[in-house]
């Protein structure tokens, strides 16, 4: 079972970028596809972006869209985030997560999940 772990959070002002970077173990990451979620506090956990398996069809959650942008590196076993003109309702703890499609991203119990990277954004 693939492993996963996030790196790139920080505090960040306002209008600024970050990427985020997800890391993945194990020799079948190209059969995986990937998403990132987020938690703010006190709310559940909600969808932000997903990418297929090649990396050709991505999906955006309509709050982020044009502002956050998910891509992959099979190469590296990687998915990124990256993400510009933050606000402050951006900031949350990040997830990225595997399954073996798109849907399953989306919707699946077997998710598997990473330890999480925390995004503060300051006004």
């Amino acid at each position: 079972q693939v492993q996963l772990v996030e790196s790139g959070g920080g505090l960040v002002q306002a209008g600024g970028s970050l990427r985020l970077s997800c890391a993945a173990s194990g020799r079948t990451f190209s059969s995986y596809a990937m998403g990132w979620f987020r938690q703010a506090p006190g709310k559940e956990r909600e969808f932000v972006a997903a990418i297929s398996q090649s990396g050709t069809t991505t999906y955006t959650a309509d709050r982020v869209k044009g502002r956050f942008t998910i891509s992959r590196d099979n190469a590296k076993n990687t998915i990124y985030l990256q993400m510009n003109s933050l606000k402050s309702e951006d900031t949350a703890v990040y997830y990225c997560a595997a399954a073996i499609s798109t849907q399953a991203v989306l919707s699946s119990p077997g998710r598997v999940w990473g330890q999480g990277t925390q995004v503060t954004v300051s006004s």
